[in-house]
């Protein structure tokens, strides 16, 4: 029975990542039909992002008052019915009222599973399991394309994806006797109540993973979203390949995570996260030098590979590093910490490529990457004494 719930949390790590990419993908379509400026789809992102930093600090709480199967199933309900309310929209307005239960529904479930997987399976399947949502992060767009390219309405995209997470939601609903308490529980049945913004911050090496984790976000997402533009305006490579060299990135992240599960039988945790950054060191150096085209879009991939490690062990390292009745209320804040880092730092980024120059994307990769090496060595320090 316990392996049919990780076969459960398999489903629901593709199902996280199914609709990601899936607004991206139709927007071409969306903006013009609503009569929208294309750039209306940062507000909508950005509502999501706002939903899901609020679900990810209520996190501890919910899964105190519910239990982390019902605050899964719950939240991937939020997010059908979000995609299914997607499918109906007829303005933009409409999006963005859409758009705040999609975003509660998002970090709801990827607080609440991450913890119970780093709480009760091994590191393995930590690494596997954001393979998995690599996997589902790709499929979204192709069922999207699938239906564009058939003759279909975007409508019927967000309709497919809202259908897989229903089934996923029933599936979810019938598995709640399968799931273990809350982490902290005692064996009179009383459990950790969970802990204020304020205390969280006060525990030991708190501050250290949470910078850790908004450098790697920001790292990975300012990497995913200005590479292409990088290669293209500075370095001379054609659209096209800069373009599908871009996508390698994200296919390095994937691919490694596949490979780290395996990796996590022979090294720890701390181990692989410090292997990752010296890989994306390598990236990063590679993309710096003036040694070609073909040294910096290999380059990217190494950054793509360096990024595999980093996220899943630095969860999964968490109820070692802070105690299981810890973990949800630290794992809730890094997730709010992780998205605060996606929003901020790429467009910071974007200001610094418009007014002062594009070739700058390296060092601030750099800059970013050192910081996280050195909050990351502080952790350990604080974590070990």
């Amino acid at each position: 029975m316990i392996h049919l719930l990780l076969v459960i949390i398999y489903a629901s790590f593709i199902s996280l990542g199914l609709p990601d990419a899936l607004l991206g993908s139709a927007w071409p379509t969306m903006y013009l039909e609503f009569g929208v400026p294309v750039s209306y789809m940062g507000a909508i992102s950005m509502i999501i992002a706002l939903g899901t930093i609020v679900s990810s600090l209520m996190s501890d709480r919910l899964t105190y008052k519910l239990g982390p199967g019902k605050v899964t199933a719950i939240s991937v309900g939020m997010t059908a019915a979000a995609l299914f309310g997607f499918s109906t929209c007829e303005s933009f307005w409409m999006l963005c009222l859409w758009a705040i239960p999609y975003g509660l529904g998002a970090g709801g479930v990827d607080a609440c599973l991450n913890n119970y997987v780093a709480l009760h399976y091994a590191s393995r399947h930590m690494s596997w399991l954001h393979c998995m949502w690599g996997v589902g992060a790709s499929i979204g767009p192709s069922i999207m394309g699938w239906v564009l390219t058939g003759g279909g309405h975007w409508t019927g995209g967000y309709r497919t994806i809202a259908l897989i997470q229903i089934v996923l939601t029933c599936a979810l609903m019938l598995s709640l006797p399968l799931w273990k308490k809350r982490a902290g529980a005692s064996e009179d049945g009383t459990e950790a109540a969970p802990k204020p913004l304020g205390q969280v911050m006060q525990i030991p090496g708190a501050k250290e993973v949470l910078v850790t984790f908004f450098c790697y976000c920001a790292l990975e997402t300012t990497a995913g979203l200005w590479a292409s533009s990088y290669l293209a305006l500075y370095k001379g490579v054609p659209a096209e390949t800069a373009a599908s060299f871009a996508s390698m990135f994200y296919i390095g992240i994937t691919i490694g995570r596949a490979l780290n599960g395996f990796l996590t039988m022979k090294f720890s945790d701390t181990q692989l996260i410090r292997m990752g950054q010296a890989i994306i060191l390598l990236g990063v150096t590679a993309m710096l030098l003036p040694l070609g085209e073909a040294v910096s879009l290999a380059g990217l991939i190494l950054i793509g590979l360096g990024c595999a490690p980093i996220y899943p062990c630095v969860i999964h390292s968490t109820p070692e590093h802070f105690g299981a009745e810890n973990s949800q209320a630290l794992i809730g804040v890094q997730m709010a910490s992780a998205y605060v880092g996606t929003c901020l730092m790429p467009p910071i980024f974007g200001l610094i490529a418009n007014h002062i120059t594009v070739a700058l994307f390296p060092l601030y990769l750099l800059a970013i990457l050192a910081l996280m090496l050195m909050m990351h060595e502080r952790l350990i320090r604080r974590v070990s004494h």
